[in-house]
């Protein structure tokens, strides 16, 4: 009820009004005069909940922002309450083994961030990152109804064990817990890549001000993510141990419940970004007019003349233009005129320069995207067997108090909220004055930090756990022997983390935003499932549960070899990131959105279209990653 009725009232003031104002503005020239004239006004197209060009004075900024992170500190106490509790659920409650229970998890975190590119294809092409916000926080709500359910009602839940012999779930009860977390899973898929992007949607970069302010959200927003999981990981697993299963999914319930009307309250301040129809298909139809325009004999000069439209916006509605770059080159083909007298409107057929450089833009990223992907199999042990070293060790802290084996990924969470703002605060002013870079230093810099750091994670992971194993009585060895592994992975976390918002964000278009910060979601997901095969891979080769490295008694397992794989594979990782982003050419030359362009020739045809010719960006993003 409250989606159909937000979404009816904001897409009547929404599509109305914005088609309203913008029909105010009848042309090019008008636009770009009121921008000019009235610094107010947001210059990047944003606009209000009556559909009115934004004003920087009533909407956006930090007034708009504290919704946007209520409602992702809501999500993430959720997500992380479930996550770090799941295994032990499965493996109490539903009585599965282990290795299976690790591996459920595992792939229902992956599922979630994979579902992130539905969640952004629907945000680009027809709902707006808001109403996709909203929309999916309410499956996710349900979804946390039903897990809630599971929980608390006895017949959703085998008996409990008392025997060595336990009756595992039924296929109905099975089915039912596994409706609850898919319908979570598809919530965060909605959620995830729309949340970070909406909320940099807020800031207008091309105001110096509000650009400095936009990378201070992303820090900020990161440390809400952790503020989330702190809550989840502390404070309801406490609750989950004090007061049963049922409180400690139903409390994350109300929170969730709670953020989707703290969000909707803050419609009157946001900026809202109008769809630009689906990206996939324009990235389709520069495929199909380059291939099709190459076997028509097009060819490619220094002096060639591409299409594009002659208007202050570009043909992608709302989207402003991009200049030509040398890069895939081929790519160009789909804009060369191939006859005059031919239909300009069919993109099938001839795509506009600026519709070609924004699938490049999208092509570019893919490298850097694939290249981070080990570090997200690291991460999924943060849930998984991390929790189960913790949960044979001696976690007492003091003689009356007992460190709950789901809360030790606190230390990671810690660490988190404490370097975020010692980066913001201190160590970015610093490396501004040393370095000229408005952030201290590149995004791709920070990223390679945090893939160096992973290595030595791992290897402390690896060395710890051979020590435990070895120890006369492993089960008195103290948890904080953990806390090393905890802080380095917490510390990889936020240095990639950071980066990855910030490169994904700014090296997207207009158009496809909701989509770049998808497939920086879809690592974590795609690494996940990774970590699974690995863990299925492992238990084949080396015998099975019952004699492998990874069985159900951690003391009979190997997982300190585990440990040293996923060193290895961070390693090489490492290097081949290394070779990735020193080749890397952002759209500026610094990872920014603007190209430059060189010459602008305008023709005078019945469609009144311009086109363009311009020498390639030389800038070149060298990122000096050490």
């Amino acid at each position: 009820m409250v989606a159909t009725h937000l979404r009816k009232s904001f897409n009547q003031s929404y599509t109305l009004s914005v088609t309203l104002g913008l029909d105010e503005i009848t042309s090019g020239n008008v636009l770009q005069e009121k921008f000019v004239s009235s610094t107010t006004l947001v210059s990047n197209g944003r606009v209000d909940i009556r559909g009115k060009i934004a004003d920087k004075k009533t909407t956006g900024g930090w007034k708009a922002s504290p919704f946007i992170i209520v409602n992702e500190v809501a999500e993430r106490l959720a997500f992380f309450a479930i996550a770090v509790n799941m295994v032990v659920y499965l493996v109490f409650e539903m009585h599965q083994s282990l290795p299976s229970a690790a591996t459920h998890v595992t792939d229902w975190i992956g599922a979630a961030y994979v579902l992130a590119l539905l969640g952004a294809f629907l945000a680009d092409a027809y709902l707006g990152r808001f109403l996709t916000i909203i929309n999916f926080s309410c499956i996710y709500a349900v979804g946390m109804v039903l897990l809630t359910l599971s929980a608390s009602v006895d017949s959703l839940r085998p008996p409990p064990c008392t025997a060595r012999a336990c009756i595992k779930a039924t296929g109905k009860q099975s089915a039912f817990l596994f409706v609850a977390l898919a319908l979570i899973a598809l919530g965060t898929g909605g959620i995830k890549p729309c949340v970070s992007s909406f909320g940099a949607d807020q800031f207008d970069e091309t105001d110096e001000k509000e650009a400095r302010k936009k990378y201070s959200f992303f820090n900020w927003f990161f440390f809400a993510i952790n503020m989330g999981a702190l809550l989840g990981i502390t404070l309801l697993v406490y609750i989950k141990d004090k007061k049963g299963w049922g409180w400690g999914f139903g409390v994350p319930t109300v929170a969730m419940v709670c953020s989707i009307f703290i969000l909707a309250a803050g419609m009157p301040y946001y900026r809202f970004q109008k769809p630009m129809g689906s990206p996939f298909t324009r990235f389709l139809q520069v495929i199909v007019a380059s291939v099709r325009n190459h076997f028509k004999g097009a060819q490619l000069g220094r002096e060639d003349v591409l299409y594009e439209v002659n208007t202050l916006e570009s043909d992608i509605s709302g989207a402003q233009k991009l200049a030509q770059t040398k890069q895939y080159r081929f790519l160009d083909k789909a804009a060369v005129v191939m006859d005059s007298e031919a239909n300009t409107k069919n993109r099938w057929r001839l795509c506009t320069v600026t519709q070609v450089e924004e699938f490049k833009s999208f092509i570019r990223i893919l490298p850097v995207w694939a290249s981070t992907i080990a570090l997200s199999i690291s991460f999924a042990q943060l849930s998984t067997f991390f929790i189960s070293q913790a949960s044979i060790m001696d976690r007492k802290l003091g003689p009356n108090f007992t460190i709950p084996a789901s809360s030790v990924p606190v230390f990671s969470a810690i660490n988190a909220l404490i370097l975020v703002p010692i980066c913001e605060k201190l160590m970015v002013p610093i490396l501004r004055k040393l370095t000229g870079h408005r952030r201290g230093s590149t995004s791709l810099q920070r990223m390679g930090v945090g893939l160096f750091t992973s290595i030595f994670a791992l290897t402390s992971a690896a060395l710890v756990e051979k020590k435990r194993r070895d120890h006369p009585n492993p089960s008195s060895m103290s948890v904080f022997w953990l806390l090393p592994q905890f802080f380095l992975i917490g510390t990889a976390e936020v240095f990639t983390y950071v980066g990855q918002l910030e490169f994904f964000y700014d090296e997207a278009t207009d158009g496809t935003r909701s989509i770049s910060s998808a497939m920086f979601l879809t690592e974590i997901g795609i690494g996940s499932w990774l970590s699974s095969a690995i863990v299925k891979s492992i238990e084949r080769a080396t015998g099975g549960e019952q004699t492998g490295w990874l069985r159900n008694d951690l003391d009979k397992s190997r997982l300190d070899y585990f440990y040293w794989i996923l060193a290895a594979i961070n390693a090489a990782n490492f290097l081949d990131y290394l070779w990735v982003a020193w080749r890397y050419k952002g759209k500026n030359g610094l990872g920014g959105s603007v190209v430059r362009v060189e010459a602008m020739v305008e023709t005078s045809d019945d469609d009144h279209h311009q086109v363009t010719k311009k020498e390639d960006d030389k800038g070149e993003f060298q990122s000096l990653v050490l």
